[in-house]
C-alpha cells in the first residue's frame, strides 16, 4: 500500500513539474517579451542556443526571403514582434521540437524541388546531346570560296558546297555559318550566318553539290580576300519540307551546366533511385 501511495505522490510531483514549465504568451507585446525570457532562463544552458534558433525558425518560417536554415540571433523584442499564434502556449522543449519539424519539412521540400530541377536539366542536356549527334550526321563534305568576275567586271563571290544527308529525314533548308580566314590575318575576312533553301530538298542518303552566290555587296565581296583564303562552313540547323525546325534543342548555358553538376553531386543517387 505504501509503495502505491509513493508512486502516486511521485507521479503527482512529475505532473506538477511538467505543468509548471513556463510557456510563451503571445497575447501582447509585453507578455511575449517577458515570457520568452522566462522560458529561455528555465532551460538548461546547453539547450538555450537551440531554443533561440527554434524561436527564430518558427517566427520566420512563413516569411519569404529569410533563410530559416541559417538563423541569426535576435533579441526578445524582435522575436516577440515576429511571434505568431503557433508559439503561444509552448514550453522551451516544445519550441525546439516544433522548430526541428519545420526544418525537416523545409529540407524535404527543398530536396524535392532540387530533384525536379535535376531531372529537368538532365532531360534538357540529353535532348541537346541527341540533337547535336543527329545534326552531325548531315555532313559538309566540301566547302570552297573563290572570286570570279561578273559580266560587268565586278568581283563575284562564289561558294562551292557539297553536302550529304546521312539522316533519316528529308531536309529543305540549311542554316549555315561561313568563316573565311587566311594565315596572314588574325581576324576572319568573313564570319556570317546565312541560310540556303534547297530546290527540291535533299533526301536521306543523298549527296548534292551547289555553287552559291553570297551577297557581293557585303563582306563576301571584299576584293582584298586572298585567293588562298580558307572557308569553313558549319551547319547550325535544318528545316523539313513543312518549314519545321528539328534537332534544335538548345545546349545548357554555363550556369545551367554548373548547376547540373552541383545537383548531380548532391542528389544524383537519390534521383536515380527514384527513377528506378
Amino acid at each position: 500500500m505504501w509503495s502505491l501511495r509513493l508512486s502516486a505522490i511521485l507521479l503527482s510531483v512529475l505532473m506538477l513539474a511538467g505543468c509548471s514549465d513556463p510557456k510563451i504568451d503571445t497575447s501582447s507585446m509585453p507578455a511575449s517579451v517577458v515570457s520568452v525570457e522566462k522560458v529561455r532562463e528555465s532551460l538548461p544552458a546547453y539547450k538555450r542556443d537551440d531554443f533561440d534558433q527554434g524561436l527564430i525558425i518558427m517566427a520566420t518560417a512563413t516569411f519569404n526571403g529569410i533563410d530559416i536554415l541559417n538563423p541569426h540571433r535576435m533579441n526578445a523584442a524582435e522575436i516577440a514582434e515576429l511571434a505568431n499564434a503557433q508559439m503561444h502556449g509552448l514550453t522551451g522543449d516544445q519550441v525546439i521540437r516544433r522548430a526541428d519539424e519545420i526544418l525537416r519539412q523545409r529540407r524535404s521540400r527543398e530536396r524535392e524541388q532540387a530533384i525536379r530541377t535535376l531531372t529537368r536539366l538532365e532531360e534538357k542536356h540529353a535532348n541537346a546531346v541527341h540533337d547535336k549527334q543527329q545534326l552531325a550526321r548531315f555532313t559538309i563534305d566540301e566547302a570552297l570560296f573563290y572570286m570570279t568576275q561578273s559580266p560587268y567586271g565586278a568581283p563575284e563571290p562564289v561558294i562551292d558546297l557539297t553536302v550529304t544527308n546521312g539522316t533519316e529525314r528529308a531536309v529543305s533548308t540549311l542554316f549555315l555559318r561561313g568563316v573565311v580566314t587566311s594565315t596572314d590575318r588574325s581576324v576572319p575576312w568573313v564570319d556570317e550566318s546565312f541560310y540556303y533553301v534547297i530546290p527540291g530538298g535533299i533526301e536521306p542518303g543523298e549527296t548534292l553539290a551547289w555553287s552559291l552566290a553570297p551577297n557581293r555587296f557585303g563582306p563576301w565581296g571584299n576584293a582584298q580576300i586572298p585567293d588562298a583564303a580558307a572557308l569553313t562552313i558549319t551547319l547550325e540547323g535544318v528545316q523539313g519540307a513543312d518549314d519545321e525546325s528539328f534537332w534544335d534543342s538548345p545546349a545548357l548555358t554555363e550556369n545551367e551546366m554548373a548547376r547540373l553538376e552541383r545537383l548531380r553531386e548532391e542528389y544524383g543517387e537519390i534521383a536515380l533511385s527514384s527513377a528506378e
